[in-house]
């Protein structure tokens, strides 16, 4: 009879199989993966022992891509071509990012229906490129080195991304990851992914505040943790503040001591490199020199002091005390009441943020986990209870959402009907009525946000629920759910109660990909990797033919005469003519034959040689010698 596998919900059918799943943490400045191996979480590191791959892609005008740290060593000389920080734009239009003028790119809007009109897009020689497609080249380059250390094929990962992230930026990163190849398991708050690091690892309990900046986002998160049970009470943050605004603070400082104005692009990546090398070297010295030349012929020769720094970057430090205070009140906490802080993000080494988030709790902060890790650490524990490894029973995650989701009312008000820090996933449902008499049809604006006003608050989605059955206004019920899945994302449904008519719509922002370019875009992937394949068995057969070529040509130099009738080197020399006429063709089946012509009209050739090879060994030996 046929045996069953049977399994505990959640786990493995065969228990001895580890399913191979990853934490990613997808940076602003810095992208890392992470597993968990033998029960321990570990980053995993590429072949050079660095785990940190710098979030840079390079477009090269020929099509290559260079991700890390190639890439960056691109930025100064094509700056244009070389993508940095790309988390910030990710689900934005042009609108949202504000002042553009600093940054070298050639910004476009979409165009066409595919695409939102003023979703943001940068025009690179090797075409125009989303930020989707630009943080989509970060992920398959961590994607292939975990295979490569893990030895298989993933089943999934579980990617995080900033509490403050509103829907567009996190549909655009699961947009990123499907691109990528990834399965993905779970969208996690960074802030969550730290606090299960630290919690697991350090069996930690009370309350707990996340201090999270990294180089182009900041978040603060609340969270109580009580026996397995990681509860986020608020966050808070923004989504457009991190290190790369202290950089920008430093560059701009260059600018004003030196009387200098608009620069060049690639002046204007090489002062931000150089500012952001000033800015690491005075976490660890009370001064930084920065020394460069311009395009122009001028040098750049400034001191910076650790204290200049910290007067110029202050009003930055305390837009994370605001939202911190936000986030205590959010949580109807005091500071004296959190038991710990974490810091995460390699911007926390800042001496003067390390000393404000000290002062402001009174207490030291904790750094004995690297801020740099410590995200991708928690997301690889909670990749593998998602994937099946290990059974989540002893501990539970209860994440938020980070602003509120309600509809549009008369008037362009918003009504809010999932308030900000509501735990997820989650379903929330209010009723609604109709506004005229006889109205049959209701339109359905979705929007995210805080404020009172429609207009002030980023729209998500419109639908419409048609049917209504004529009725005096205000006596129908339309009854409007939300409900949020575990990775923030949203689906709304319309009902009218006494007709059962319905309407839904799952929520795809406008700054998201669609289905269908999602499908070209893998497509397009597809394609290219078959060229590239094609591209490389060419080059793998073309340095084949041109050895032969050297090896036979030789050969005949010196043995030709000797071992060979006119004749026979003729076919030979003929057979070598007709590989050199193929060689640098791109067909490489043809070479593959030519050189497989020649190696046969060489044959006999070759056996000559080894035979006077044989006999001038033997030479001048008895046979009783070689015994």
């Amino acid at each position: 009879m046929a045996l069953l596998q049977i399994s505990e919900p959640g786990l493995s059918a065969a228990p001895h199989q580890h399913r191979l799943a990853v934490g990613i943490d997808l940076g602003t400045t810095n992208s890392l993966v992470a597993t968990v191996r033998s029960g321990i979480s570990t980053v995993l590191n590429d072949e050079q022992g660095c785990a940190l791959l710098p979030s840079v892609v390079h477009y090269a005008a020929d099509g290559e891509v260079l991700v890390g740290q190639m890439a960056q060593e691109e930025q100064s000389a094509y700056p244009h071509n070389t993508i940095v920080s790309v988390k910030r734009f990710m689900g934005r239009g042009l609108k949202d990012v504000g002042d553009v003028s600093n940054l070298p790119y050639r910004f476009v809007e979409a165009t066409g229906s595919a695409q939102a009109p003023g979703m943001l897009q940068l025009r690179t020689a090797a075409g125009v490129k989303s930020p989707v497609e630009v943080s989509a080249e970060i992920l398959r380059v961590l994607r292939l080195r975990a295979e490569q250390a893990l030895g298989g094929e993933l089943v999934g990962a579980v990617i995080t991304v900033p509490a403050y992230f509103d829907d567009a930026q996190r549909q655009a990163t699961k947009d990123a990851a499907r691109l990528a190849g990834l399965n993905v398991l779970r969208l996690l708050n960074e802030p969550t992914a730290a606090a299960i690091a630290y919690g697991l690892d350090n069996a930690a309990e009370g309350v707990y505040a996340v201090y999270d900046l990294g180089g182009g986002t900041f978040d603060i998160s609340i969270l109580r943790l009580s026996r397995g049970v990681f509860e986020v009470l608020a966050t808070n943050g923004d989504s457009a503040l991190g290190g790369d605004d202290f950089d920008h603070r430093i560059y701009c400082r260059l600018l004003e001591k030196n009387g200098l104005s608009a620069l060049p692009a690639p002046d204007i990546r090489a002062l931000l490199t150089h500012a952001r090398a000033a800015k690491e070297q005075l976490t660890d010295h009370l001064e930084a020199r920065v020394t460069a030349v311009l395009s122009s012929g001028e040098v750049i020769d400034n001191v910076l002091t650790r204290a200049e720094f910290h007067e110029m970057s202050q009003n930055l430090v305390q837009r994370t005390l605001q939202a911190l205070r936000k986030a205590l009140r959010d949580a109807k906490l005091a500071a004296s009441e959190v038991k710990g802080v974490v810091m995460v993000g390699g911007a926390t080494r800042m001496p003067h943020i390390q000393q404000a988030v000290g002062d402001f709790f009174g207490q030291s902060p904790l750094n004995n986990l690297d801020p740099d890790k410590v995200v991708a650490l928690g997301a690889a524990i909670q990749a593998n209870v998602l994937a099946g490894n290990r059974s989540g029973d002893d501990w539970l995650l209860l994440d938020v959402i980070p602003l509120s989701l309600g509809i549009e009312t008369m008037g362009g008000l918003v009504e809010k009907i999932v308030p900000r820090n509501s735990t997820i996933p989650s379903a929330r449902a209010q009723e609604f009525t109709t506004y005229k008499d006889g109205q049959t049809a209701m339109s359905i604006h979705v929007v995210q946000g805080e404020r009172e006003l429609v207009s002030d608050c980023r729209s998500l989605a419109k639908f419409e629920l048609r049917g209504i059955p004529a009725m005096v206004a205000g006596s129908a019920r339309i009854r409007v759910t939300f409900q949020i899945d575990a990775d923030g994302l949203l689906s709304v449904s319309a009902r009218e109660m006494a007709s059962g008519t319905e309407a839904s719509i799952v929520v795809k922002p406008s700054y998201g990909l669609s289905d269908e370019e999602i499908t070209r875009m893998l497509h397009d992937s597809n394609q290219y990797a078959r060229d590239d394949m094609m591209a490389r068995a060419l080059r793998e057969q073309q340095t084949e033919a041109a050895q032969l070529l050297e090896a036979v040509d030789n050969a005949l130099r010196q043995d030709g005469e000797e071992l060979l009738d006119a004749a026979a080197q003729a076919r030979i020399r003929g057979s070598m003519d007709g590989l050199r006429a193929v060689i640098a063709g791109s067909d490489h089946q043809a070479i593959k034959r030519a050189v497989e012509a020649l190696n046969l009209a060489s044959t006999e050739f070759a056996q000559k040689r080894m035979d006077k090879s044989v006999k001038s060994a033997l030479a001048g030996h008895k046979l009783s010698e070689l015994e």
